[in-house]
Order: C-alpha cells, then sequence, then structure tokens
C-alpha cells in the first residue's frame, strides 16, 4: 500500500494503525509476546524520534481508553534505534524487545548483520517505509531494498510490506518516456504532450 499526503496530514499514523490494531487484539487475548512486530524505517533520525514521540501519545490513548471500559492493559513498546542510539539502550533492547523499532535503513542493515539483530527482527509482521520519495532515486533506495528483501527472507511469509523496487518502479515510470507493448506493437509516447505538474509539497509513506 502506498499513501501519499502533505505533511502533517497524519499519513503515517494512518500506516501504523492497523498493525497496532493487531497489536492491542493480542494483548487483549493474551497472545503478545515480548518480539519486533512493526519496523517503521525512516530516512532521517531527527524523523525518528519525532515518530516515537508521536506514537506515545496514540499509545497512551489506547491504554485509557482500554482502562475505561474495564478491559485488560495492554502495553505497547516503542524503540528508536539508529547510530545515535546509547549502547546501553541496545543492551535494553536485546533484552526486552520493543514492539514497534523505529530506525534508519543503515541501522536496520546493521541490526540484520548481528545475531541479536536477526533474532529481534525474526518476528516482523509489518514494515513502514516513510519519505520513500527520498530515497527512491538514489544509491540509498537501492541498499533499502536489499536490506528489506534480507528482512523478508528472514521473517518470511510473516512479513507483510510492499518491494521499495515497485516504488522506485513507478516513480520511473512517471519520470521516463514509456513504451508499451500492445496487441504485438511497440507504441512510443515521447511525443504526447506532458503530464501536467504533480503537487511539489507532498510526500509518501509505504505500509503494509
Amino acid at each position: 500500500m502506498l499513501l501519499a499526503a502533505p505533511t502533517g496530514s497524519g499519513k503515517t499514523l494512518a500506516a501504523f494503525f492497523a498493525a497496532i490494531d493487531d497489536l492491542v487484539k493480542q494483548g487483549l487475548e493474551g497472545r503478545l509476546e515480548d518480539q519486533t512486530q512493526i519496523v517503521y524505517v525512516s530516512p532521517l533520525k531527527a524523523l525518528s524520534n519525532d515518530i516515537k514521540k508521536n506514537l506515545e501519545i496514540p499509545l497512551a490513548g489506547i491504554r485509557e481508553e482500554l482502562a475505561a471500559r474495564g478491559l485488560p492493559d495492554v502495553a505497547i513498546r516503542t524503540q528508536v534505534r539508529t547510530g545515535d542510539t546509547p549502547q546501553s539502550e541496545r543492551a535494553a533492547m536485546r533484552k526486552l524487545a520493543p514492539h514497534i523499532l523505529v530506525t534508519t535503513p543503515e541501522s536496520l542493515y546493521v541490526l540484520l548483520g548481528s545475531q541479536s539483530g536477526r533474532q529481534m527482527l525474526a518476528g516482523a509482521k509489518s514494515v513502514i517505509v516513510d519519505e520513500i520519495h527520498a530515497v527512491a532515486p538514489n544509491k540509498r533506495g537501492s541498499h533499502l531494498a536489499l536490506t528489506l528483501e534480507r528482512l523478508e527472507a528472514l521473517c518470511g511469509s510473516n512479513l507483510a510490506h510492499r518491494p521499495l523496487g515497485d516504488a522506485k518502479t513507478d516513480r520511473a515510470r512517471r519520470k521516463l518516456p514509456r513504451r508499451r507493448a500492445a496487441q504485438g506493437e511497440m507504441h512510443d509516447h515521447r511525443h504526447r504532450p506532458p503530464p501536467p505538474p504533480r503537487p511539489a509539497a507532498r510526500n509518501s509513506v509505504v505500509a503494509p
């Protein structure tokens, strides 16, 4: 699923909703284990920290609503893992994995290269890639695509994500002259009038 909307419109939280809803249901049924199920990847370290803060508010609201309805408490843990994460927090993460991991493309690559990181990520079910337009056209995006393939190979059929390569292909199709095969013939569309300009103040999120 690809979400595209202006900054500040709530698309990132919308991408989280279905996965968080599943975590809450697991908690109410007593099935919520101490493992990472949601991996949020942002190309910006500062954005990663903002997302953690923004998640804490709705998660606290969920706990308040559960208490108001007399339902069991469900404590969903989030953690940020970037190159700036202190060693003490990294060690704590290895002992007790967060349900939601907020990270960067590079840190996700490092985690997949360690045994403890692979153990933590082996139970991931959803991957959310934010600000994909910032990495899709460049080498960083290609590197992230390979990292996501490694994560998918680790998690198997449990993991739901749209390959970054699909998004890169979509972007390329919008930017480059297109040739199609139709009824056995190649049609050159380079001489068609250019498409109307796309809004500039938009960014995107890839979610399961």
